[in-house]
């Protein structure tokens, strides 16, 4: 795992190119933040109805500052202004999370992305969610940026039942990591069906996904806050890619890493040594060969992740 100074700086992705004096205005707090995440980035599935024709294109913008290039040539000025949502770049969990990590890295606070599922947006269904984490000197904080502090499925002074400044972690917490709900599937303790980007779409629930998911958490972890739909080794989809190991060998490799990104969050200093190893040697885990990006707009694209370009398939 990075050493904790490595996460106060920017990663390739984090990075805001030309953009760096726009994310400095922001305060870096979980509620300015969160304000300031909402204010540039609506959500393409949350708000779909309210994007203007060709505006869920932005979803794939991977890299931060071609999301800042957009934002600003559509409201050019302070991140913090409100803007109405067809001039917001339409996005996800994961850009309002690397939103406030950028943030709190330009203010040269550690931060980091981490890739898991909420069980808080619907009840009885686990999404498929990023939330971000900041060192306060003594552990890490982990908030959602995404999560209105006002409005929530509760009411009262916490409308979300919980502190989203400040959220719960371990077994039974509002979030849980990628890694928490591998181990739970293997254990039988939970239906991985419930599981996935929603409960309308069961080809993208259950435990092949979540399994996945646990690649996508280490490479986030590592500092490579890929899109949530760049797929690559073990976790391209069958009917892609040819002489993929049984799934039993998938399955063992995925154990071992969510094992050891479950001590390494409890502290386990070996454990993390092992994951860097892991990811440093394993093609199988390490995306810089590139990925296949499968966008929610239908498209497929091989992206060179050095060139930053993504070629589209026909």
């Amino acid at each position: 795992m990075p050493h904790i100074d490595a996460y106060a700086q920017h990663s390739p992705y984090s990075d805001p190119g030309p953009h760096g004096a726009l994310l400095k205005e922001v305060e870096p707090t979980p509620p300015a933040l969160h304000q300031a995440a909402c204010a540039t980035i609506v959500h393409y599935r949350g708000q779909a109805s309210e994007l203007a024709a060709g505006q869920d294109a932005d979803i794939d913008l991977r890299w931060l500052s071609h999301v800042l290039d957009v934002a600003t040539a559509r409201v050019p000025g302070s991140l913090t202004a409100d803007r109405p949502v067809h001039d917001r770049v339409a996005g996800c969990c994961r850009d309002h999370s690397l939103f406030a990590v950028a943030v709190l890295r330009e203010h040269g606070i550690p931060a980091r992305t981490r890739v898991g599922f909420a069980g808080y947006f619907e009840g009885g269904f686990h999404h498929d969610h990023v939330v971000a984490e900041l060192w306060d000197g003594d552990r890490w904080v982990r908030f959602d940026p995404e999560l209105d502090p006002v409005n929530g499925p509760v009411g009262g002074p916490q409308p979300w039942g919980f502190d989203i400044d400040d959220m719960p972690t371990g077994p039974g917490a509002p979030f849980q990591t990628a890694a928490e709900v591998w181990q739970q599937v293997r254990a039988g303790t939970v239906d991985p069906s419930v599981y996935g980007v929603d409960a309308s779409m069961p080809e993208l629930c259950g435990a092949e996904f979540v399994r996945g998911y646990v690649v996508e958490e280490l490479a986030h972890r590592q500092r490579e806050e890929l899109l949530l739909w760049d797929v690559w080794g073990d976790t391209v989809p069958r009917d892609l890619a040819d002489g993929l190991p049984p799934e039993e060998e998938v399955d063992a490799l995925v154990d071992e890493v969510a094992d050891l990104l479950v001590r390494a969050d409890a502290g386990d200093r070996d454990a993390e040594a092992a994951l860097d190893a892991l990811y440093g040697t394993s093609p199988r885990l390490n995306p810089s060969a590139g990925v296949l990006t499968l966008s929610p707009t239908g498209r497929v694209g091989d992206t060179d992740l050095a060139a930053r370009s993504t070629r589209w398939r026909p």
